[in-house]
């Protein structure tokens, strides 16, 4: 005991701090010390107390997180009391332009694909409820006035109550608050309206909802370029954009389009999403790329930006977010939900590192204390 003592006496907070440097964060891609995210070493007798705060929602990664930083501190000194404490506090990013933020949300993603049919909007509500999973607090707009969808697809009934008359309370499910079109017209109702009605009607569903403390609001474009992409991408605080696409050439053709269209409008894309990127039989188990194979991963290439994920054509995709339970919440502990939970870490993460360089990343002052 005396000798583990007395070689605890050579640790310092220096040392310790090297050595966190070592390891590189998967998500923000550089070491926590660099990252602002390591608030507290303590170096005290035979313990060593390490407190970081992760800037993005990231709570199925704390555990991960923690079981490294220790392994490297145990391998490395005579230690062998570490206690490393792991959260995520997320801030609102910088949006494009001159844009104010909206009040009760810190960031709004946008989720786009160039052509319908791509699952787009199946992938927005399952980045919205895994944002949730991973600690965020989220919300879905429901932008598509012409064809709604995630009352359905969150199983929601009813109509948003409006207190005053002026303002609407957003509908809540599995955890999400949510807005859509779909929830002020009979579902079987055609909305009949030219294109000033509908951008106009858009941006009050969005600034005369009362949203409540989001970390993110998931925004569910309509397909294309057209009159409400345009619209949300010039005159709403958009933190950045995700691009839905499917391996097939015909999609990723419009895909570049929708990419390019917020390039010009200066919306960061935060990176692409292959749907339906391998046909897993339901009976067997086989799996073919009936849509082609690799497209997401060369537009990503060719274009720059990360491609954040790559998911199955699945019946029990359909299934669950047909029946009102996406398969985030349908299935929480599967495959497909870890893939729609490690694409919403990386999103969350890609705002951080899009908004600071690796070596200018704001954070409170580490606090380190030693016995």
């Amino acid at each position: 005991m005396q000798t583990q003592e007395n070689e605890m006496k050579d640790v310092t907070i220096e040392i310790i701090e090297k050595l966190i440097r070592t390891w590189v964060d998967p998500y923000l891609g550089q070491d926590l010390v660099s990252a602002g995210a390591v608030k507290e070493i303590s170096v005290d007798q035979d313990r060593i107390e390490v407190r970081v705060v992760l800037p993005y929602a990231a709570s199925g990664h704390h555990a991960d997180c923690a079981k490294a930083l220790s392994g490297i501190i145990e391998e490395t000194t005579p230690c062998r009391k570490v206690d490393i404490a792991v959260s995520s506090r997320i801030e609102a990013s910088a949006p494009q332009g001159d844009h104010s933020p909206l009040p009760g949300i810190k960031n709004i993603l946008v989720v786009a694909s160039g052509k319908g049919g791509v699952g787009k909007s199946t992938t927005s509500v399952n980045l919205a409820l895994a944002l949730a999973a991973e600690g965020a607090s989220a919300g879905i707009l429901d932008a598509d006035i012409y064809g709604p969808s995630q009352p359905h697809m969150l199983g929601i009934k009813g109509k948003p109550e409006t207190p005053d008359g002026k303002r609407m309370e957003p509908m809540e499910a599995h955890g999400l608050q949510a807005m859509s079109i779909g929830l002020l017209v009979e579902e079987d109702s055609p909305v009949i309206w030219r294109g000033p009605m509908v951008t106009r009607a858009l941006t009050q569903l969005l600034t005369e909802t009362n949203w409540r403390d989001l970390d993110y609001l998931i925004v569910d474009l309509p397909p294309g370029t057209g009159d409400i992409p345009m619209t949300l991408a010039q005159q709403i605080p958009i933190s950045g954009a995700v691009i839905v696409t499917t391996p097939q050439d015909i999609a990723l053709l419009d895909a570049r389009k929708g990419l390019r269209m917020f390039e010009k409008v200066n919306v960061p894309v935060l990176g692409l999403v292959e749907n339906m990127s391998i046909h897993i039989c339901s009976e067997c188990g086989h799996e073919e790329p009936i849509f082609g194979h690799g497209g997401g991963r060369r537009m990503a290439e060719e274009y720059g930006v990360k491609l954040l994920g790559a998911l199955p054509l699945d019946m029990r995709i359909r299934e669950e977010t047909d029946g009102g339970h996406p398969t985030v919440t349908a299935d929480p502990d599967g495959d497909i939900a870890g893939i729609y939970r490690d694409i919403a870490r990386q999103i969350s993460a890609q705002l951080v590192r899009q908004a600071t360089a690796p070596d200018q990343v704001a954070g409170p002052r580490l606090v380190v204390t030693e016995a």
